[in-house]
């Protein structure tokens, strides 16, 4: 209401999410749904608008920002101390837990050779703690069942025979939900590691020839469902025209020589297709047109008086 609204045009209604979804979309006056969270939900969710459809005045407006499974694809020429920042702070800020971290890197053999170490070195000295100190990095993941599902993909990992700890690869929940910034090399660029959403500090790197940039490209847009964000690395000109090329469906938001996560919203859009929800570009324009229902008015000042036609002969 400060803002201009008329009162009652905001409401929130705090509940069971099934339970106050169930009795909304019954509703003959349910006309629209903005849903921020897991995919599977927004497909139940959606799944549940059409089977009431039959009972609604208009049809619902749907949007939707979901999952993520974001690359970094790093080319021969990329700038090695930009990489190694935007890899760090892309996949493990806010412990990795936000659509848009950075899950999943594909780094040329030439580089990561020179970028293996340092990055193992940087990881190890991030320190995880109590986010109270300013020289924390991380903190604890959101509660138990998080820890859970990360440590039990750690160990998956870990027994797989196609993955190498690059570093981290240790929880705890002795005080706290803690879970060790963790990088895994594979073998397997379709391992789960590099297909699977985990919401949480866990990177796995795929390493391959440099030879093969364009493959890589074209592997790195098929390997996931999702179309959220991902980063290309490169000074190569030529080389980042090929990634927009390529990638052009693979991500909703394509960061150049920058971390794929933490964009300001209302100066970047946001927003992702595929898996990742509807595209609908929060914080733009784009976004406000789902939600107004155009109309056009015409008025004749000067009506007609004879219903025929000047070429009847008139």
């Amino acid at each position: 209401e400060e803002a201009g609204l008329p009162p009652g045009v905001i409401n929130t209604v705090h509940g069971d999410g099934k339970l106050v979804t169930d009795v909304a979309m019954a509703d003959p006056n349910f006309a629209g749904l903005a849903f921020v969270g897991s995919t599977q939900v927004f497909r139940e969710l959606w799944k549940k608008v059409a089977k009431n459809i039959d009972i609604y005045r208009n049809y619902p407006r749907l949007v939707g920002e979901t999952g993520g499974k974001n690359a970094v694809v790093a080319h021969p020429s990329a700038d090695l101390q930009a990489l190694l920042t935007g890899l760090t702070r892309g996949a493990f800020e806010f412990q990795g837990q936000k659509c848009s971290a950075a899950s999943r890197a594909y780094i040329p053999r030439s580089i990561w050779k020179r970028l293996k170490d340092r990055l193992a070195e940087q990881t190890e000295s991030l320190v995880v703690g109590d986010v109270a100190d300013h020289r924390t990095f991380l903190g604890a993941v959101i509660d138990e069942a998080a820890h859970d599902r990360l440590a039990d993909a750690i160990a998956r990992a870990n027994s797989s025979g196609t993955h190498t700890v690059v570093a981290g690869g240790t929880t705890s929940k002795e005080v706290g939900y803690f879970v060790r910034p963790t990088i895994f090399e594979t073998t397997d660029p379709m391992a789960f590691t590099m297909t699977t959403e985990f919401f949480g500090p866990l990177l796995t790197v795929y390493v391959y020839e440099d030879r093969d940039w364009l493959d890589t490209l074209k592997l790195a847009d098929r390997t996931s469902p999702y179309g959220l964000t991902a980063s290309v690395y490169a000074t190569d000109r030529k080389a980042i025209n090929e990634a927009l090329d390529v990638l052009r469906d693979a991500a909703g938001y394509l960061a150049i020589n920058d971390k794929c996560a933490g964009m300001l919203i209302g100066r970047q859009q946001f927003a992702g297709a595929r898996a990742s929800g509807t595209n609908d570009k929060i914080g733009s324009p784009l976004a406000l047109q789902r939600w107004v229902s155009g109309r056009f008015i015409k008025e004749n000042l000067a009506p007609d008086t004879d219903y025929r036609y000047p070429y009847m002969g008139v």
